[in-house]
């Protein structure tokens, strides 16, 4: 464990890298993998992308579009039945935290879905809880667009 902060410190500059050279194709892959279990910070790479000079809307776009699909993709994980996942989100920190949070609010649980470490697990809880699909994209994913138009007109 010892090793784990320059780990991440490594990953993040990797992912800044990925944008720099793949520009939004980058930022789509790191937003993609950002939002599933994976410790990867989306929000890093939209300001990477924001510094490198792309263009503000295509960052909204690339980035949106692919967090929304891998936050789609957590929602599915928790929709499907198994007793596996929900043991897995037992035994993790985010994941207990998660449950609770769903436990004491429900749907709106998902107001909190764009928050680093206990969002995904959010988004897995919201497919294991059975929230409604319309409502997971509107509030679990709207949620995680508007900090990206947070993030792009604080530094774009």
């Amino acid at each position: 464990m010892r090793y784990l902060p320059g780990m991440l410190a490594l990953l993040s500059i990797t992912l800044d890298a990925l944008v720099a050279d793949y520009g939004l194709l980058g930022l789509a892959v790191v937003a993609f993998l950002a939002a599933t279990l994976l410790p990867f910070s989306s929000e890093v790479a939209v300001v990477a992308a924001l510094e490198a000079e792309l263009m503000p809307l295509g960052v909204l776009l690339a980035a949106s579009i692919c967090n929304a699909l891998g936050a789609s993709f957590n929602y599915g994980l928790g929709w499907w039945p198994s007793g596996r996942l929900r043991n897995k989100l037992d035994d993790s920190r985010s994941g207990r935290r998660a449950l609770a949070w769903a436990e004491r609010y429900g749907k709106w649980s998902l107001l909190g879905s764009w928050l680093p470490i206990v969002g995904d697990p959010l988004c897995v809880v919201a497919g294991l809880i059975r929230v409604p699909l319309w409502f997971f994209a509107l509030v679990g994913i709207g949620t995680r667009v508007a900090r990206y138009v947070v993030l792009i007109v604080a530094f774009g």
